[in-house]
């Protein structure tokens, strides 16, 4: 396997059951053997695309100063803008070599949360910055649930499962910046390897190339999508929940070649969090005896907060 497995959403929304088990059986041998896909025919349309692009260029483009006033202290990077260098992989000191903006879930007025998110912060030099990244948020969450649909189906247990607990989760949309590399990065990567904290990522632009995934065999290879599709992977919440039978799988941005070290790189993950009370114990129907239980229980809140200490966005 030198690229990733691209799979269809559209064989999964159709109505020919044999087209939707054909995608169930499809990403979830993927993530079993590998963790991450391509995804074609998501929710996200080109223009929206294209508008989300606009948006998050201008504000990367500010001044440093503007962009500062931004950070906001307290939350751990959980909103608005984290500056460049700030977060590291885990058990890694250098800082990677970006700058990233947060938006954050925006729940129902009458939901019955355990906790209060944090406000969205707002751009004022900017007027179509926020409703654009909230567009975009609510079109990847809503491609996010029907891949969790499809893999509930896939480890045998009721489709709508996940429904309850991404539904006002605690998700996230980063749009990131990778300056152009200006002097030898001593040991620093655009992002050092990791694996991703929560139940899926999506992410848009890959296709722009530094995206590499350790397969099993150690190898790193090249995750390729085409232009029109989003990567998706399997974080650690999901791979513990399912007690290792999804895969959380190591991933990296690298630097681009000497000749390209002018050239900026933007990506934008959606990370898809569930609510700070789901329960990550293993799941009975991934347990057996070839396959015992493999992790302690803990909730969502719990494992998130123990995740960001260990990658620098807050103290203990």
């Amino acid at each position: 396997m030198n690229n990733i497995p691209s799979v269809d959403l559209a064989d999964f929304l159709s109505d020919n059951p044999k087209r939707k088990q054909k995608f169930v059986d499809e990403i979830g041998s993927a993530y079993e053997e590998i963790g991450f896909v391509s995804l074609k025919n998501h929710f996200l349309s080109d223009e929206l695309v294209e508008e989300l692009y606009k948006e998050v260029k201008s504000f990367f483009a500010l001044p440093v100063e503007t962009k500062e006033q931004y950070e906001i202290e307290g939350l751990g990077g959980q909103r608005g803008y984290v500056s460049f260098g700030k977060e590291h992989a885990k058990g890694k000191k250098e800082g990677d070599l970006k700058e990233f903006w947060h938006f954050g879930q925006e729940p129902d007025k009458n939901v019955d949360l355990p906790e209060e998110y944090p406000d969205n912060v707002q751009v004022s030099e900017l007027p179509d910055f926020n409703r654009t990244g909230m567009e975009a948020y609510r079109m990847l969450e809503k491609t996010g649930i029907y891949v969790l649909r499809a893999l509930a189906l896939y480890i045998g247990i009721d489709e709508n499962y996940f429904d309850q607990w991404v539904a006002n989760g605690n998700s996230i949309l980063r749009p990131i910046h990778y300056p152009p590399i200006t002097e030898e990065p001593k040991g620093a990567v655009r992002a050092g390897a990791h694996g991703d904290i929560n139940l899926i990522t999506l992410l848009m632009g890959a296709s722009t190339g530094g995206l590499q995934v350790l397969r099993k065999d150690g190898e790193w290879i090249d995750a390729i999508p085409e232009e029109d599709e989003l990567v998706i992977n399997v974080g650690d919440m999901l791979e513990r929940h399912t007690n290792n039978k999804l895969r959380s799988t190591i991933h990296r941005v690298v630097n681009p070649p000497r000749d390209q070290w002018d050239t900026p790189r933007y990506s934008i993950p959606f990370f898809m969090h569930p609510r700070s009370d789901m329960k990550l114990n293993c799941l009975d129907a991934c347990m057996d005896d070839e396959h015992p239980k493999a992790y302690s229980d803990i909730t969502a809140g719990e494992f998130l907060h123990q995740r960001l200490v260990e990658i620098g966005l807050i103290k203990k």
